[in-house]
């Protein structure tokens, strides 16, 4: 029997997608996470925006193209916050974020049914510590590291604190314990969770104490994201002394309207932002800084998005990662905000972005030398990341991939920039 995982979403969903793959090789099944012919798909879904959800919808179809026969299990948010949109899709089994490790259970009982399972819809209440039985196979030479699940935020556009629950922090032991065990070829560490910046221990904060432990291990080390809360200068300092960190901050803006925050429910205006931007170029001054930004929040005027245009520019972010609002039910902003035309999002969408092209271009020129992990070979080209966060297209041997080499910058190229190796 093969078994077919898809995952729509974050990294976090990987990383738990990636469990459920080991689980399932270790009792037997033969499993794959391309979409190609399969008895069984599992799909991991993703309700961060109303396009998540279609897409995970769609993935249904795309799925029994391959093979109309197949059983289709459902997990993840976008069941989490409303299943009858997949029992109208006629699936054999439906649960939500917690315990998805379950499904091992659902698949052994459908290996032997032809029919639907006894029980074919279970949406667990969701749990108040961590939930520690996941542990992913990392066969790459970049692992993902899950340290954290929820979040307590509330932004009052986003739906994931209802669907994930409330933030709850993995045992530190434990973590290192899932490192020790990497593969030796696995070069980079990347830490994820739905908000790193919380991780605690002790129910203190512990997030410089974890990459304090993990740089003791000779693998660099890469935050996914942060908030801006954790900015400070004993915290930024520290990580200058890490030999191992990647100096890349992923450091959500959301708008650079104070005003736009406010509504946002996000716990910092514009200059407190750009201060934190300030203070991590002062220890780190070829920092990669990316972000992300929404476009079209509700009542968003013309003044308030040119306010966002003109932050983004004087920050100079080496590149945006853009979102066109999207309402979701269930949030404060659905409730007592007043939506915007879609015209007007896809309008500064496409303005934003072309700024965004001009800010890339501009990192790149910057740097002049880098340090890239080499990751695979794309057509003619080797491709892996510099530390903070270049994507390098250089010519060279397959045997340097899953090595760490030293490169000249040359010039900007396709989604990235054009490097040579160093002799």
């Amino acid at each position: 029997m093969k078994i077919c995982v898809m995952t729509l979403g974050c990294k976090v969903n990987k990383y738990e997608s990636d469990s459920l793959v080991y689980e399932l090789l270790l009792k037997g099944y033969e499993v794959t996470d391309v979409l190609e012919v399969a008895d069984i798909y599992v799909i991991n879904t993703c309700a961060v925006t109303g396009e998540a959800e279609k897409k995970s919808r769609q993935m249904i179809a795309r799925c029994r193209k391959y093979n109309k026969n197949s059983k289709i299990i459902i997990c993840g948010c976008a069941s989490q916050k409303n299943q009858q949109q997949f029992r109208e899709k006629n699936v054999d089994y439906i649960t939500g974020v917690a315990y998805k490790m379950k499904i091992i259970d659902v698949i052994d009982e459908l290996k032997n049914s032809i029919t639907l399972c006894a029980e074919n819809e279970k949406i667990f209440n969701l749990p108040d510590v961590y939930e520690n039985n996941m542990i992913a196979k990392q066969t790459r030479i970049r692992a993902y590291i899950k340290i954290q699940d929820g979040c307590n935020n509330f932004c009052s556009y986003c739906i994931i604190p209802y669907l994930r629950g409330r933030s709850r922090s993995r045992v530190l032991n434990e973590i290192i314990n899932e490192v020790e065990k990497l593969d030796k070829g696995i070069q980079e560490i990347v830490i994820t969770g739905i908000n790193v910046t919380d991780y605690k221990i002790d129910n203190k904060p512990g997030l410089e104490t974890l990459l304090e432990k993990l740089d003791k291990f000779n693998k660099r080390i890469r935050l996914s994201s942060m908030e801006e809360s954790i900015v400070e200068e004993s915290f930024i300092k520290k990580l200058s002394t890490l030999k191992n960190f990647c100096p890349h901050f992923h450091l959500s803006l959301q708008s650079g309207s104070s005003s736009v925050l406010k509504r946002m429910n996000r716990h910092y205006n514009s200059e407190q932002f750009s201060n934190s931007i300030n203070l991590i170029r002062k220890y780190f001054p070829l920092a990669g800084i990316t972000t992300d930004v929404i476009v079209g929040f509700p009542e968003e005027s013309d003044e308030e998005f040119l306010q966002t245009l003109h932050f983004v520019e004087n920050v100079k972010f080496s590149q945006l990662h853009i979102f066109q609002y999207s309402s979701r039910e269930g949030t404060i902003a659905s409730k007592i905000y007043k939506d915007l035309d879609p015209v007007v999002k896809q309008r500064r969408f496409l303005v934003l972005d072309d700024l965004n092209k001009k800010l890339k271009k501009e990192f790149i020129l910057k740097n002049k030398e880098g340090c890239v992990l080499i990751e695979e070979k794309n057509q003619d080209f080797l491709v892996g990341y510099t530390k903070n966060y270049i994507k390098c297209y250089i010519k060279g041997d397959d045997n340097l991939i899953g090595t760490v080499v030293n490169v000249s910058i040359i010039e900007p190229f396709k989604d990235g920039a054009l490097a040579k190796v160093n002799i």
